[in-house]
């Protein structure tokens, strides 16, 4: 049986992650609200980590804009693509490393912590608490922490309407349709909900929980989708104003929930 490292490692082996957020109108919306969120609670002054960097998209952004970064990736395709991408800027470092395995960073240290990858392909329970109480502990007092996670109704909307449903229903869902987390679906989704119920005892306090990207995903697919350069700007102001609207946080693929460590 292959771990979990290694299906992720595979998968982004082979995967553009690179060019992700700037190829399509879904990845440009979900890189321009993050950001918008991001400097909500971060500054030039501020001391950032990010675990689950990718190649860097956000880490070495914010490393431009003057802030202290640190990056840690798990996967070693990915850090390389990091690491040229962040050459002569002197404000970030990075690392290999896992979202439950962060030893190397002592408790208190960040202002802003932000985590975008991991919650993606954490499965166990025991795993996925790890993940949270790690970002939790290396964060300072009163410091922000984002965690980036999928709506598991968005991956059905977005995979399977093409004649699959049943499989995709089966792979995501109990007989009683309760979400379902394990590491052979790569991508593990979740309910708005659950997922904000992980922080119930957690020494934390929820800011909000935010859409990213909204339907553009299964949309972008169909013949006559198009956005004018103009249209798109202002669509992007119009879904920043409605992304923490509830009743649409489950038609979003990719999601934010924003806290403060107590």
């Amino acid at each position: 049986m292959s771990t979990r490292e290694e299906i992720v490692s595979e998968f982004y082996g082979k995967y553009d992650e690179d060019t992700r957020l700037e190829r399509s109108r879904r990845g440009q919306l979900e890189y321009f609200t993050t950001m918008e969120y991001i400097h909500r609670y971060a500054g030039r002054d501020s001391k950032i980590l990010e675990i689950g960097a990718g190649t860097g998209r956000y880490s070495v952004a914010l490393a431009k804009e003057g802030m202290d970064v640190t990056a840690v990736e798990l996967t070693e395709g990915n850090l390389a693509v990091l690491r040229r991408n962040s050459e002569g800027i002197d404000n970030i470092r990075s690392f290999q490393g896992d979202a439950i395995h962060l030893e190397r960073f002592a408790d208190n240290t960040f202002d802003v912590t932000l985590v975008f990858g991991p919650m993606y392909h954490l499965y166990e329970t025991g795993d996925v608490n790890r993940a949270i109480d790690e970002a939790v502990r290396v964060t300072k007092p009163g410091g922000v922490m984002i965690f980036a996670f999928i709506s598991v109704y968005a991956i059905m909307y977005a995979n399977y309407l093409s004649g699959n449903w049943a499989a995709g229903e089966e792979e995501n869902f109990t007989k009683d349709y309760k979400t379902k987390h394990f590491k052979e679906q790569l991508f593990t989704g979740y309910d708005v909900v659950e997922f904000e119920d992980l922080f119930k005892d957690k020494k934390t306090e929820w800011i909000t929980t935010a859409g990213t990207d909204g339907i553009l995903e299964p949309i972008q697919e169909n013949e006559d989708f198009s956005f004018t350069d103009e249209d798109f700007e202002a669509f992007k102001k119009w879904y920043l104003a409605c992304a923490e609207k509830r009743e649409l946080l489950g038609y979003t693929n990719h999601l934010i929930y924003l806290c403060r460590k107590m």
